[in-house]
Order: C-alpha cells, then sequence, then structure tokens
C-alpha cells in the first residue's frame, strides 16, 4: 500500500501541471475515514493519502467541474459511477484524468466505531496488516478490516478502476471476504407486502428529511429544480409525515432505475442510518432482468431507460 501511495503521489504531480484540479483523499478528522482533498498545487500533492479508509465516492463531484481540466484518483466502484456520468454526457472524457486503482475493500466508520465502542472521535487510527489499530479516550483496541468493511464491498464485481488514464500499482480480483452479511432486500424479499410497507413507514419515520441522500448522489444531478422542493408542479408536501418522505425516496429511486451504480453514498450519508439505497438496489435488479443491463460498465451503452425501442426481448407486451 505504501509503494503505491508513492506511485499515486508521482503520477498526480507528473499530470498537475496540465489540470486545473485533481480530486484525492487527505487524512480525516477522526482517523477512521479520509475526507476529499482538491489538490491545485504541488505542495497539496504531499496530503493525498490512499487505503481502506478512502471510502467516500469523489465521482459526485465531477458534474460540478465541468468546463475544467480534472483528474480524480478513483477505485473500482468508483469508476462505475465516472462510466454512467460519460453515458448520460454530463461530464466530458476529454477534460477528465482518471487515476486508477486495485481496492482491496471501503471501510464502514460507523460500524467501526459501534465495533470498538469509541465514537466517531477517536485519538488516533493505524492501519498494521489486516488489522485498524484505534485509540481513544476508552483505550486502544484492534479491529479486524474484513469485518469493518462497508457492506457493499461483499458483492464487488470489479476492484479495479476501469476506465482510467493511469492505473496505479497492480491489477487484482475483488478480495475473497467470507460471511457476507445479508442485505436489507434479501430480508424484505421475505416479507409480505404488508410487511414491507410497514417496515418502510418505521425507516421514514425515523427520516429528518435533510436530503444528504441526494446531495451525496453522484448521478442526482437536478438538485435546483429538484421535485422534492417544486411547487410548481406541486409533487411532494412538506409536512413531517413518513408518507411524504417515503414519497420522495420512491421518486429518487424511481429518478435512478438503470442508472444506480449501487456507491452506497445514500446510505454513507444518512446521519440516522436509514436502508435507501435497497429500493435502488431492487430496482436494478427489474432493470437486469427486463433489460440485462447493469449500470457502470460500459461508457458505449445508453442507458435503457434513455432511449425507447418499439420491441424489448424480455418484455412480452400484450396482444389486443
Amino acid at each position: 500500500m505504501g509503494s503505491q501511495l508513492e506511485d499515486l503521489k508521482t503520477a498526480i504531480r507528473q499530470a498537475l501541471p496540465d489540470l486545473d484540479v485533481v480530486i484525492a483523499w487527505a487524512a480525516g478528522p477522526d482517523g477512521l475515514a479520509h475526507t476529499p482533498l482538491f489538490i491545485t498545487s504541488e505542495s497539496d500533492v504531499d496530503l493525498v493519502q490512499w487505503d481502506p479508509r478512502c471510502s467516500q465516492n469523489l465521482a459526485g463531484y465531477l458534474p460540478g467541474l465541468r468546463g475544467k481540466k480534472v483528474g480524480i484518483v478513483a477505485k473500482g466502484c468508483d469508476a462505475r459511477s465516472i462510466t454512467e456520468l460519460l453515458q448520460e454526457k454530463l461530464i466530458d472524457r476529454e477534460q477528465l484524468t482518471v487515476f486508477g486503482l486495485h481496492c482491496q475493500g471501503a471501510l464502514d466508520p460507523e460500524k467501526i466505531a459501534a465495533m470498538a465502542d469509541c465514537g466517531r472521535y477517536v485519538r488516533s487510527a493505524e492501519i498494521n496488516g489486516g488489522e485498524l489499530k484505534i485509540v481513544s479516550s476508552k483505550g486502544a483496541c484492534a479491529i479486524s478490516l474484513e469485518n469493518g468493511l462497508l457492506a457493499k464491498c461483499f458483492r464487488c464485481t470489479g476492484a479495479d478502476a476501469q476506465p482510467c488514464d493511469q492505473f496505479i500499482g497492480e491489477h487484482g480480483a475483488p478480495p475473497v471476504l467470507k460471511d457476507a452479511p445479508a442485505t436489507t432486500l434479501d430480508r424484505l424479499e421475505a416479507m409480505s407486502m404488508e410487511e414491507r410497507f410497514q417496515f418502510w413507514e418505521e425507516q421514514m419515520g425515523q427520516c429528518i428529511r435533510c436530503y444528504a441522500c441526494r446531495s451525496a448522489c453522484p448521478l442526482c444531478v437536478c438538485q435546483d429544480h429538484c421535485a422534492a422542493q417544486s411547487r410548481e408542479p406541486h409533487w411532494v408536501d412538506q409536512t413531517d409525515h413518513p408518507r411524504e418522505k417515503l414519497m420522495f425516496q420512491a421518486m429518487h429511486a424511481l429518478h435512478t432505475a438503470g442508472r444506480c451504480t449501487e456507491c452506497g453514498e445514500c446510505e454513507r450519508a444518512c446521519p440516522v442510518g436509514l436502508p435507501i439505497m435497497t429500493m435502488k438496489q431492487a430496482l436494478n435488479r427489474q432493470i437486469k432482468a427486463l433489460f440485462d443491463y447493469e449500470a457502470g460498465l460500459d461508457s458505449e451503452k445508453t442507458p435503457p431507460l434513455f432511449q425507447f425501442r418499439e420491441n424489448e426481448e424480455h418484455i412480452k407486451e400484450r396482444k389486443w
């Protein structure tokens, strides 16, 4: 990991004179997660970090930087978001330089804080081999990196960032992980319709309607005229009712149907830990079944809901 980090810094230094900004990660304030870093000078490069604490998907910043020459450091799942943005022509490939990395998994700071019983504010945290060693006011402890990974890492299908302009380090397969936790979608599919609706009402009862999920989503790019806050037409009420919150989440999920790469930013950003990516996963399963399509794999393809065909191979239309 150390040599890979130095190679990454060297590649950024070499490319920086031809770029307006490079987006990478720097050390975070609590030691459990790194934070975005916007590099505009060579001195900034020394701050770059790369390890499993680089959890955030940096692709969400790209549409806002359109028109500039931008470099971005990306792991495998981030690159799928970049591909989807390219498919939708929300960013320009000729203005983009991607520094690709092989990811061995991204840590979930909330899960780690709960496992260590130390809260998010730790004195120090250091990765040593397969362990994260934490020192907090409650003492020192060590957490297995595998046990602290984000849920999406157990479903990883591509740990190498593709496409990329410069790949840093060696290519590799996704990490072999044991004991994958059951997903919320798996549990919901075992419930009746009434139980599912009750589940979502209970979840939405906790929602504080901060729209962090929307803001963190790399593909939710119409926030200036979001239907959740529109008055003409008036789609969603602003009352603090679970069903109105569920209405917003359903609209958000449908807006990203066939586009969502399941990067998990919506759940990572949620301050109350709602499993809101589950809706997108359910729609992705339907998109796969109906159109044999997965988001973010091929920049030359067009998302199925972005086009019209008279006949779909997997949809048996009713004949009158």
